[in-house]
Parts: C-alpha cells; sequence; structure tokens
C-alpha cells in the first residue's frame, strides 16, 4: 500500500514538473556578430572564432544547440530589436523601423509584455530597446527594470583598466563588474512572486564601442598578432586592425564571463533544468568596414546558443533562422496564442527535434534590410535602403538609393583634408557616420589613397550598384560581386524576383507604398535621439560626440 502510494506522489510529482512553464534567461550582447570559440570546430578555414575564448558561451553550445545561420532583421541596433521583440520584420514596426528617431507604436504587441499578461515574472537589466521613444518601450520601460547593483559593466574596459590603474588587481576588477551584472539577475529572483515562471533579459552594452585601444591585449591577452591571417578578406590584415579587432574579442570575453556569472546564479537557485537560455547579439561588429549597418555577413549573421530543457547537446542547426523568430518561440513557450502580424516563426519545433544538421527544410533563407541609421549620416537626413535575400551559398542585395552614399556623406573628409587621427577614432560624425569611429576606421580612411588599400576604402565606403550578387561557396567573405556577369544572369533575376514576391507578400512600404514613407517624415526628421556625449573627438574643424553606447 506504502509503496503504491509512494509510486503515485512520484508520477503525480513527475507530471507537475512537466506542466511546469519554463523559465526564460536571454542574453542578448550590443553589437556581437558570430564570434564564439564553438565555432571553431566547425570552421575549416582561418577565422578569429579561432582565438576567442568564451568557455560559458560555448557550454550553453555544448548542453543545447549552436545556431550556424541566425541572422538579424537588421544590422542596426533599434530595428533588431524591433524586430526581435514583436516577431514582426522591422519594416513593419512603423518608426520603430530606424535608429535616431525611433518612436515605439504601443498597439504592436510585444513578447515580454504577453508573457507578463500570461503570468510571468518579467525584468531586464540594461539596454532592451533602443535609442528610440519611450526608452525600453516593449519591455514596459523602467517599470520592469533590475539594475541597482550598478552597470559597471556597460563600460567593461574602461571601468576595469581604471581600476587596475588605481591599483585594484585585473581579476578582481573584473570581478566587481561580473558581481554587478549577478546582483541585478538575484535582485530580480529574489523578487519572483511564488511558482511564477519568469522571463529576464541581460542587455549589456560593452561590446558597443568605446573600448579602450589595446584592452584586449592588456586585459585579456590576446595577442594581435595571433589574428593574422584570421581575419576576413575586406578587413586589412595589418597591425592597427588587428590590435582593434582583438580589443573587440576582449568585449564578447567579458560578456561571456557575465553570462558565466548569470548561468551560476540560476544553477543555485535550482532553475537551470527548468530555464531556456538563449545567448545572442545584434548585429556584427562596430567600425569595421562591412559589419554594422552592412547586409552582407559580417554584418547580419550572428551568434546564437540555446539551451533547451530535456533536450539533447551538442547540437549543430544549419537551418536558416531570423532573431525576430524568438518573439514566437518565446510566446510559446510561455502558452501565448501568437497574435496577428507576427512573420517570425517559432523555433520550439527545431528545438524539440533533437536534431541536428538541416531540420526543417521550408527554413531555407532570410530577408535582411536596413532604413535609417544615424539621422544625419546624408543629406535631408535620408535612409539608405536595401533589401537581401540570403540562401544556400548565395546573398543577393537590392540598394534601392544606389546613388546614395551607403556609409553616410563625407562630412568632414575633402580630398585634401583629413580630420585628426584622434577625431576619427573618437568622432563618428567627422565622416561617414553610419560606421562608428574607432581605430581601424581612421586607419582605413587616413591609407584612402594607398593603392593597396584602395579596394578596401572603397569596399567600405564608395557608392555601390543597385544590385549585388554573391557567390559565397567560392566567395565566403562577400568580396566579389557576381551581379553583372553573365554566366550568373540568370541565378541574379531569380534572386531578385523571389525576394520582391516576398516583401510584397509581408507587406513591406519600401515595395507596396506609394509615397514611400521611409522617403519622407517623420522618418526623415533631423534628430539625434539616443545620442550622448561619450568620448569626445576633436579634428581641425571641431569636436563631436562619439556614437552612443546605447546605439
Amino acid at each position: 500500500m506504502m509503496r503504491s502510494l509512494f509510486c503515485l506522489f512520484l508520477l503525480t510529482s513527475l507530471a507537475s514538473a512537466a506542466d511546469k512553464p519554463l523559465n526564460i534567461l536571454f542574453c542578448f550582447a550590443d553589437d556581437w556578430g558570430r564570434y564564439a570559440s564553438a565555432y571553431a570546430e566547425h570552421e575549416k578555414f582561418p577565422s578569429p572564432n579561432q582565438v576567442v575564448k568564451t568557455p560559458n558561451i560555448d557550454r550553453i553550445a555544448r548542453e543545447g544547440a549552436l545556431f550556424r545561420r541566425a541572422y538579424v532583421n537588421a544590422p542596426s541596433c533599434t530595428p533588431c530589436r524591433s524586430a526581435l521583440l514583436s516577431g514582426r520584420y522591422f519594416f513593419n514596426t512603423g518608426r520603430a523601423a530606424i535608429l535616431n528617431g525611433a518612436v515605439w507604436d504601443p498597439a504592436i504587441p510585444s513578447y515580454p509584455l504577453v508573457l507578463k499578461d500570461k503570468g510571468y515574472h518579467i525584468g531586464k537589466a540594461f539596454k532592451v530597446w533602443g535609442p528610440g521613444d519611450p526608452s525600453d518601450a516593449p519591455y514596459g520601460g523602467q517599470q520592469f527594470a533590475y539594475q541597482k547593483r550598478g552597470g559597471a559593466f556597460n563600460n567593461f574596459s574602461e571601468n576595469v583598466t581604471e581600476l587596475v590603474a588605481n591599483g585594484t588587481p585585473v581579476e578582481a576588477a573584473k570581478q566587481k563588474m561580473y558581481d554587478e551584472a549577478s546582483g541585478n539577475f538575484e535582485d530580480f529572483l529574489a523578487a519572483r512572486p511564488k511558482d511564477a515562471p519568469f522571463a529576464y533579459w541581460h542587455g549589456p552594452t560593452n561590446v558597443h564601442r568605446k573600448w579602450i585601444k589595446g584592452s584586449g591585449q592588456a586585459l585579456w591577452g590576446i595577442n594581435p598578432d595571433d589574428l593574422k591571417g584570421k581575419l576576413p578578406k575586406h578587413l586589412p590584415d595589418v597591425p592597427e586592425f588587428r590590435e582593434d579587432f582583438g580589443s573587440y574579442l576582449g568585449e564578447i570575453q567579458a560578456f561571456d564571463a557575465q553570462v558565466g556569472a548569470l548561468v551560476k546564479k540560476l544553477e543555485a537557485a535550482g532553475e537551470l533544468d527548468n530555464t531556456v537560455i538563449v545567448i545572442s547579439g545584434d548585429h556584427g561588429a562596430p567600425g569595421f568596414p562591412g559589419g554594422k549597418c552592412n547586409l552582407y555577413d559580417f554584418g547580419v549573421n550572428v551568434t546564437l546558443a540555446i539551451r533547451w530543457p530535456g533536450q539533447p547537446g551538442g547540437r549543430y542547426i544549419e537551418d536558416f533562422v531570423n532573431l525576430m523568430d524568438l518573439a514566437p518561440t518565446f510566446m510559446e513557450i510561455g502558452g501565448a496564442t501568437i497574435p496577428p502580424g507576427v512573420n517570425g516563426r517559432s523555433l520550439v519545433s527545431l528545438m524539440e527535434s533533437g536534431k541536428s544538421g538541416t531540420i526543417e527544410k521550408e527554413r531555407d533563407y532570410v530577408i535582411t534590410g536596413r532604413e535609417r541609421h544615424v539621422s544625419i549620416a546624408r543629406e535631408g537626413n535620408l535612409p539608405y535602403p536595401q533589401r537581401a535575400l540570403r540562401k544556400d551559398g548565395l546573398l543577393y542585395i537590392h540598394n534601392f538609393k544606389p546613388e546614395r552614399m551607403p556609409m553616410g556623406d563625407y562630412k568632414n573628409l575633402t580630398a585634401t583634408f583629413t580630420p585628426e587621427q584622434d577625431a576619427l577614432e573618437n568622432n563618428t560624425y567627422e565622416a561617414f557616420p553610419d560606421m562608428d569611429a574607432s581605430p581601424a576606421k581612421a586607419w582605413l580612411i587616413a591609407h584612402r589613397n594607398d593603392s593597396q588599400y584602395k579596394w578596401h576604402f572603397d569596399y567600405a565606403f564608395a557608392k555601390r550598384p543597385q544590385e549585388e550578387l554573391y557567390d559565397l561557396a567560392k566567395d565566403p567573405d562577400a568580396t566579389i560581386n557576381v551581379a553583372a556577369e553573365p554566366a550568373y544572369a540568370e541565378t541574379k533575376a531569380k534572386m531578385a524576383a523571389e525576394l520582391m514576391e516576398k516583401l510584397k507578400a509581408v507587406g513591406d512600404p519600401r515595395v507596396t507604398a506609394d509615397p514611400v514613407p521611409f522617403e519622407h517624415d517623420p522618418f526623415i526628421s533631423d534628430t539625434k535621439t539616443g545620442l550622448q556625449g561619450k568620448g569626445k573627438g576633436k579634428g581641425k574643424k571641431g569636436k563631436g560626440a562619439s556614437k552612443a553606447k546605447d546605439e
């Protein structure tokens, strides 16, 4: 009799655990492309993934799934996040489709508030949606913020370097940053109502510029020379670029350590095996050619690692996914009905399949695009509108206004005048404002007339043709545009027709509206919403604030 009662109790407990809603821990880094050491074993070519060390992200991948073909919808902070939070293509989010001047439409359902209505305890630390008005609106603004322990980790290399200069050992200085990140999460967990499922967003901005120059080596021991021969083809393989990229990898390692600190808290709370952990970033590298604000893989292909309770680990998934797929994924986890207007497709079926490789054959493409990033990048505050179709081995890009400059106008740069290096390293508005100020950008501009690097300069800043087509099987870094080659005429025509058909089917205003709203007010208002005076650079023609961490 007692044995029967015990078995009944055990079965009831197991059933109750199985019915318990899954928690969600989402760690989302600014400006983090597809760089994590977990990718190195899957790559058969030299890569920065063979240099960067991300043991905590690797653990999530090892115990869950690593996605090879995860893409942001737009390589710009606000529109990317608009798509992710709503599950809609960025161009279907109204004024949230741009960066400067973005305004959130409260009529658009966002997954955090949908989960809240389903009884989830929701919270966030630092950047969720911005720059835009109101800040973090899709997450309920600041009413669900857990940030009182501090956010020094948002300026990781700056603050650690200062602490070290004042006598704090390097590892102790780093630990202070991690303690703030984990402390905010600890406060969130402590505030959770009993038995309520939770959804937490950790949004540090440290991977966004600025960083301390050379901090990759100083704080993390990343030798720039270890990157020799491993940078993408479109980046000059010179010491200045290697040092700058090494510092970028250092900030990624700092983010990785924050992930580890949060997972440790999750384990201590006994919630690890009832929590879906998702790790990703909002677009490619800032201040480097072809990265942020570009539709090449270097700009839109990002890390995605997911640990899913009850599913096998060690999986490497080849399906194309868009980060807007996360909104319906989280909604489905929470038992919510997917609202009308959602374009993304839940990843629940992929994760619960237990499989690797290509799992759902219909997930064979992604669409990416951009409209306006920095408001004053071009005369008239105009956007640089692009849409792209990425399929297996092929990338097709349509540039709707090829007469405009892709990274913005020359501004203070002329044929005979080059702003001071400090200005180009620290003031985004000195030249080509859609590329963040950086040592790499400054070096490339200074060497624009050097025949060895003119190609790199033109790749980064010159006008682009209306159509671009890349055969990635032969040209994985997308450096050879074959759109005009007769041998690719049929392929280009098919890709172009498919892209336009898909855009029209989902109601992209760029191809369905007349006049196109993105070319008129309020989308082209003159605003620097979200910019702040963080790090000033001086050129011979004046001063200006660098692009802010919250971009």
